[in-house]
């Protein structure tokens, strides 16, 4: 082995302390940068492959007629497309009547295939699968029996559950849509052999090949996707006339023999009268008799033609078309992994940031402390090449082994560890790529972090002579600080004080130094308790400060059936009447599709919907213009007296002023008095004509309560559906929980950062300052004060440092939210004081662990050894 080869490994030996913290920073920097980064692709990589696996349709049709082997092949007149008809309707069935949503299994279907947890798949007539949430969370279990509702189209109404399934239709265990049974909310799915459905096929499912090498969230799959709609729809658009037209011959077949009968009757009552008139020479045209029949044959006629209308209407196809993105919870999905993504866009670039300035901090100390050495090797004849490869080798090294092992284990762990939790509730495969652009970000910045600050300060001092190197450099002279020239302050410092301070000045650069890497360890821990914060927040604020109802009722016509009902309920309060209704709101180039539309029919409506501008101020509903939410004048780019288009679902384009703007975080909305709807769309207020919707409030109930009261209203026959506030809020909290895993790995990431900066830093200023240290023992001061000589630098520093952490968190917190804000749901920036006690908390123990070793470390100090002279 060469001697500088020796030399260096003697060098990783005698300092193995700072080597490894060089290896931890490196690793713990990587691991975070690369880790977090690979979470948001592969959340969505591991959906995809599932949903690609169970073979997810890309686009289903929905018709008003049903669909026939002739739609299957129209639809797969499409380039690559495959299409299966299945029979699907909601029904009620099970304990307690629950919202069903029930698919007729074919064992020669190949798309939406069910995973089975349990059990088998349908074999018999008599046997059906339900959803493994029946299971979980409704208690249903194997060999027990199944019974539908009385309206659910089936030959038997009982049937014996075979196996528990999940259906990539369905890819949150938590939602399932809704309906127009039941309390209005499905509960679970459930197959039975389709040849027990007594309905035509009403759900078209199409798959296109071409589709299935793209991530299923990408926008190359939703642009690829998008295109193949277009065409689809081109073809049921023909296919829609045609398929009409045969409908209403088939009607008309079945009408035929009773017109056939009437126009022979016709025809022979015309050939009477006409008989009648030539015999009496035009004097008699008809008789009591005839008249009686022609207008019995007249009133015939007329059912028959009504008969002919309703056929008409009847058998009038349209289609409603949806993507993947309208499956319940695949969007909200989708919007959680954007969230990550956008996270990881931020924090772990920051996180990143602070272990590569402390790494280039390290190496460069690490460096100049080694002038003596680097001056001997030049005495000895040795090249500047072979001196600095002894350096640039032992960072290289660090770099290599932290960055490597960093980045591969946190591609591998992070992202499994945040799909295995999501796992709970969504069930897929775990798809996790090495993300190799970020492994070569990692990699890149970790050398120039080390091996690039090794070669910096190596070229520095390479450029001095061996006796000017082999001498010590000169300390840095002290001089007066600031806190001197206080003089009733400084006067009260003793002597230890008034030295700590001194050499906090003295010494700027490992004061800076410190203070970021404090600050920065800080900032980082804030921001993670941040976030967590900063999402509740949304739904806290959302559900209890702006929206004061908690049920939205939508009718079918008049108010006074569903009143009726909701005041048979004890938890009832009150209602009013609004109309609701969806908007597309355009403002230049920029518009936003679906807008909540309220206005309301009373003046109470502040008790339902608290309007205040962003700044806290009420706001009362003008007669003139709108007022818009916040988040939807942010995606327009509006601003309060902007005009924007308006185009209500079903009615005309109309130009509306932004009267204000009101505070809101969740959805968009639009806020309208009656005169300002009447001034826009000039159409009086009629009851029957707007008030479409009722804002319930209801004392707390249970999930129990709210499903009978749903249940009721729909079987009142007054209602489409009732929506629960609390069904939302918790579907907030259910994303804000999903948040909650990553949001700790930062904290306890951050947390080990922060102590091995601190400890890196310390472990440097001691080496540094070894000799003034030994002086200080020598001169007769006890363990205890040679320590806090040192310590309390640190002290003071860590404050400092918890004090601008404090302002970084909440500006690096306020940008990652920024960033993580989505098309329907904005962020507040909130912290909570339980963030700031933690992270101050935890940096005052990790200086008092600090203090602790450096105590130990300073207690064992060979102080003949230090204070050797080396002239």
């Amino acid at each position: 082995m060469k001697p500088m080869t020796k030399n260096l490994w003697r060098e990783i030996r005698a300092s193995k302390g700072r080597f490894i913290a060089i290896i931890l920073i490196i690793l713990m920097g990587c691991l975070i940068f690369v880790g977090v980064r690979a979470a948001g692709p592969g959340l969505n990589e591991s959906l995809t492959t599932t949903v690609q696996k169970a073979k997810l349709s890309d686009v289903q049709l929905m018709s008003t007629t049903g669909f026939t082997r002739k739609d299957v092949k129209a639809a797969e007149t499409v380039a690559g497309a495959q299409a299966e008809a299945t029979k699907f309707t909601y029904v009620t069935g099970g304990r307690n009547a629950l919202a069903v949503a029930l698919y007729g299994y074919d064992r020669q279907a190949n798309l939406n295939q069910l995973t089975l947890r349990s059990g088998h798949l349908p074999r018999s007539k008599t046997q059906v699968v339900l959803d493994y949430r029946a299971k979980s969370e409704y208690n249903y279990k194997l060999g027990q029996k199944f019974t539908f509702g009385k309206t659910s189209a089936l030959k038997h109404r009982t049937y014996t559950i075979v196996g528990f399934a999940d259906s990539p239709q369905y890819i949150d265990n938590g939602l399932r849509g809704a309906a127009n049974v039941g309390d209005g909310t499905v509960r679970f799915f459930a197959y039975v052999p389709q040849s027990q459905m007594t309905i035509p096929a009403s759900l078209l499912s199409v798959r296109f090949k071409s589709l299935q090498g793209h991530n299923t969230y990408a926008d190359s799959y939703k642009k690829a996707r998008n295109q193949k709609l277009k065409q689809l729809k081109t073809v049921f658009k023909k296919r829609a006339t045609t398929r009409s037209a045969d409908l209403y011959q088939q009607a008309l077949a079945k009408i035929a023999p009773q017109q056939a009968k009437i126009t022979a009757a016709q025809k022979q009552l015309q050939q009477a009268q006409a008989q009648m008139s030539q015999a009496s020479g035009g004097q008699v045209t008809t008789t009591p008799e005839i008249t009686a029949q022609l207008t019995q044959l007249k009133a015939a006629q007329a059912k028959l033609d009504a008969a002919k209308t309703k056929a008409k209407a009847q058998t009038k196809t349209t289609y409603t078309y949806q993507d993947r993105s309208d499956l319940p919870g695949f969007s909200a999905y989708g919007e959680s992994s954007d969230r990550i993504a956008a996270i990881a866009n931020v924090f772990p670039v920051f996180f990143f940031l602070i272990a590569a300035l402390i790494t280039f901090t390290t190496i460069t100390r690490m460096v100049e402390e080694a002038r003596g050495q680097i001056g001997t090797f030049k005495a000895l004849g040795y090249g500047k090449w072979a001196i600095a490869k002894n350096y640039l080798e032992y960072a290289l090294i660090a770099a290599i082994v932290g960055g490597l092992v960093g980045s591969v284990f946190g591609n591998e762990t992070l992202p499994r560890f945040i799909l295995a939790l999501y796992g709970q509730t969504i069930p897929m495969i775990a798809t996790v790529r090495m993300q190799w652009a970020s492994l070569a970000l990692a990699l890149g910045f970790s050398l120039i972090a080390t091996v690039g600050a090794a070669a910096f300060v190596v070229r520095r001092e390479l450029q001095e002579g061996p006796a000017a190197l082999m001498l010590p450099k000169a300390p840095k002279s002290a001089k007066r600080i600031l806190l001197e020239r206080i003089t009733p302050l400084w006067t009260r410092l003793n002597f230890n004080q008034k030295v700590s301070y001194r050499n906090l000045f003295r010494y700027k650069s490992r004061m800076v130094m410190s203070i970021i890497g404090i600050a920065g360890g800080c900032a980082l821990i804030l921001t993670g308790f941040g976030i967590r914060d900063s999402i509740i927040a949304s739904g806290t604020r959302q559900y209890g400060d702006i929206v004061k109802y908690q049920a939205v009722v939508s009718l079918k016509g008049q108010a006074k059936k569903a009143q009726a009902v909701l005041a048979d309920d004890s938890k009832y309060q009150s209602s009013t009447k609004v109309m609701a209704d969806t908007a597309k709101v355009r403002f230049g180039d920029e518009s936003v599709a679906s807008v909540n539309v309220f206005t309301p029919k009373t003046d109470d409506f502040s008790h339902y919907i608290h309007l205040s501008t962003p700044q806290g101020n009420a706001i009362k509903l003008p007669q003139q213009g709108a007022v818009i939410s916040q988040k939807t004048a942010t995606l327009l780019g509006a601003k309060a007296g902007d005009r924007v288009s308006v185009t209500i679902t079903g009615g005309k384009r109309v130009s509306l002023k932004i009267a204000a703007i009101t505070k809101n975080y969740i959805g968009d909305y639009l806020y309208l008095s009656a005169a300002a709807y009447h001034k826009a769309w000039h159409k009086a207020w009629h009851k029957a004509a707007t008030s479409n919707a009722l804002l319930v409030r209801l004392a707390h109930q249970s999930d129990h309560q709210r499903n009978t009261l749903a249940h009721r209203l729909l079987k009142s026959g007054a209602v489409l559906g009732t929506s629960f506030v609390a069904d939302q809020k918790a579907t907030i909290d259910n994303m804000s929980s999903t948040l909650n895993p990553v949001v700790m790995i930062f904290i306890v990431m951050s947390g080990l950062l922060s102590f091995v900066v601190m400890y890196n830093l310390t472990n440097i200023n001691v080496s540094e300052r070894i000799r003034e240290l030994s002086t200080v023992k020598v001169l007769g001061f006890y363990d205890r004060e040679v320590t806090m000589y040192v310590s309390r630098e640190n002290i003071v520093l860590t404050l400092i440092g918890i004090i601008f952490g404090y302002g970084v968190g909440n500006a690096l917190t306020w940008y990652i939210l920024r960033q993580a804000t989505t098309a329907q749901v904005m962020f507040p920036l909130t912290i909570h004081w339980p963030g700031y006690v933690a992270a101050a908390v935890l940096m005052a123990v990790f200086t008092g662990v600090v203090i602790l070793v450096t105590h130990k470390r300073l207690q064992h100090v060979d102080m003949v050894s230090a204070l050797k002279a080396t002239e």
